[in-house]
Parts: structure tokens; C-alpha cells; sequence
């Protein structure tokens, strides 16, 4: 009702899809994949948790799905970013059947953390598919092998005039939502401005109005005088990107990418902005 994407799977959800995964229902299997694929938080969520646990199983061929083969199992632990699914990768090194895809896998994942040890030691043991994912971190392959910056790009500019500060991209009366990304990015300068025209005011931003500018065919950039003082960095950053950056494969309900230009960026929201995949230009 309120024309916003449905919240990702929680881990109950998750222990669900697991089931049907093992038996689908005819005419469902493309729809429980895509969940399965797209619709989980990564990393170390409880749901990433379900996840990672049944894609494991599937893998070391203790538990078999009709829609999901061991490679795919292995590959799909690889779009996982780290925390539940690198253990279970740095394992698949040792089989021979997926070494070559936890290779790859390992090879653009960077949090590791203390895991890292356990690649290592399997390289000095001898295993060369360990040895070939150290040396593809040291080569830095995952940062060289993303897309090169186009030579020309061409945005559609959204303007906000004047100082933005964070409250006005994450107002704080509507922190309860902050987690919940594409609903608190509708609150995103959710109170009247020159030129700025909520849906809602006080209540629902200019979300018409970016819908608008996004018809022309072009990615939006938000253009101001001042952007990002205040606190609230990493909310105002993820509304912002809601509604101007790209998708990311594989993780619900956040957006990286995007592109910021300002008369003056606060320093640690250009930092942030920058973390998030986007191009803040002063």
C-alpha cells in the first residue's frame, strides 16, 4: 500500500524456504530461487545464518535440492560478503569438485577477519587452490577486475538548495525506521524547501518529484550548496543512495553507486558516501 519493497527474509522465513527448496511446489521454483538468491540479507544477519547453514549442507552433498546443485550451492555461499559463509568456503579449498569456484569466491571476498590464518595455513600445507586465492588478494584482482568509471556520464540533477544537513536526508523523529532502509528514505527531506516538494510535508518526501526527474531516462544527482553536516552519516547516506544509487546483486533493499556533487561535503559524509560505493565530487 504504501509502494514499498517487502522487507527481507527473516530467519524463520529462511527455515521455510529451506523446506520448499528440498521439495518445490511445481510451477514455484523460479520464484523460491530468487528469494533464495536476492530477497536474504548477507553477512551476519540470523537469516544469513539459515542461509549459509542449508547452502553448506547442499555443498558437501549432505542435504540435495532439485533447484540447486552443489556448484551452485558453493557459488551462492561466494555472494554471501562475508561472516557465516567463509568457513564453509575456506573448507570447499580442500574439495576438489568446488575448490575452483571457493577460489574465486574467496578471491572477492574481503572480510575475512581471523580466517584469513586458516588460508594461509593451508597454503604453506601445500593446497593450491589456497595459494591461488593469496595471491589473487595480493594482486588485488577483486578491485581491479570491477568496471572501469564510463569517460562520460550523463545525470539528471537534483537540487536541493542551501545547507542539507543528515536530519533533513534521516530525520531523527523517524530513527525507529532507520533499518528498514526504502521506508525511513521516505522521509528523506520530508519538509518543504525552495524548490523541494514533499509528498507529504512533515511526513513523506519529494518522492513524485524524483520519480519525475528519474523518467527522463537518466541516474539522478543530488546537487546542494552544503551536504551531509550532522551525524546521522550512514542513514542519510543509504536515502540518499535509495533513491539515486544502483542495486547491489545479491543483497535486499540497499543501494551503492550513486553520485553527490557539492559547493561543500562534510568531510566524514564524503568519506561515508565514498565507503558506499559512491562518487562525492567538491
Amino acid at each position: 500500500a504504501e509502494g514499498v519493497v517487502p522487507k527481507p527474509l527473516d530467519a524463520e522465513q529462511v527455515a521455510g524456504l529451506v523446506e520448499l527448496l528440498k521439495n518445490p511446489p511445481q510451477g514455484e521454483e523460479e520464484f523460491i530461487l530468487d528469494l533464495l538468491e536476492n530477497r536474504i540479507p548477507p553477512g551476519v544477519d540470523e537469516a544469513a545464518y539459515v542461509k549459509a547453514g542449508f547452502l553448506t549442507a547442499v555443498a558437501k552433498g549432505e542435504v540435495s535440492s532439485p533447484l540447486v546443485s552443489r556448484e551452485k550451492a558453493a557459488e551462492l555461499l561466494g555472494t554471501m560478503q562475508g561472516g557465516y559463509n567463509i568457513a564453509p568456503l575456506v573448507e570447499l579449498l580442500d574439495d576438489e569438485a568446488l575448490a575452483e569456484i571457493a577460489v574465486k569466491a574467496l578471491s572477492h571476498t574481503l572480510l575475512m577477519f581471523d580466517a584469513f590464518y586458516d588460508v594461509e595455513e593451508k597454503a604453506k600445507a601445500g593446497n593450491a587452490h589456497a595459494q591461488k586465492v593469496l595471491q589473487s588478494w595480493a594482486d588485488a584482482e577483486w578491485f581491479l577486475s570491477k568496471p572501469k568509471l564510463e569517460e562520460k556520464i550523463t545525470l539528471t540533477v537534483f537540487k536541493v538548495t542551501g545547507e542539507t544537513n543528515t536530519d533533513d536526508l534521516s530525520p531523527a523523529p523517524d530513527a525507529w525506521s532507520r533499518p528498514d532502509i526504502p521506508v525511513h528514505a521516505l522521509a528523506m527531506l520530508k519538509n518543504e524547501r525552495e524548490g523541494i516538494n514533499p509528498d507529504q510535508p512533515g511526513t513523506i518526501g519529494p518522492i513524485k518529484q524524483i520519480e519525475e526527474l528519474k523518467s527522463k531516462g537518466h541516474q539522478l544527482v543530488y546537487v546542494g550548496d552544503v551536504v551531509g553536516t550532522g551525524s546521522s552519516r550512514k542513514s542519510a547516506t543509504n536515502s540518499v543512495l535509495w533513491f539515486m544509487g544502483d542495486d547491489i546483486p545479491y543483497v535486499p533493499n540497499k543501494r551503492a553507486g550513486g553520485y553527490v556533487l557539492g559547493g561543500k561535503i562534510a568531510p566524514i559524509f564524503f568519506n561515508t558516501m565514498e565507503d558506499a560505493g559512491a562518487l562525492p565530487i567538491e
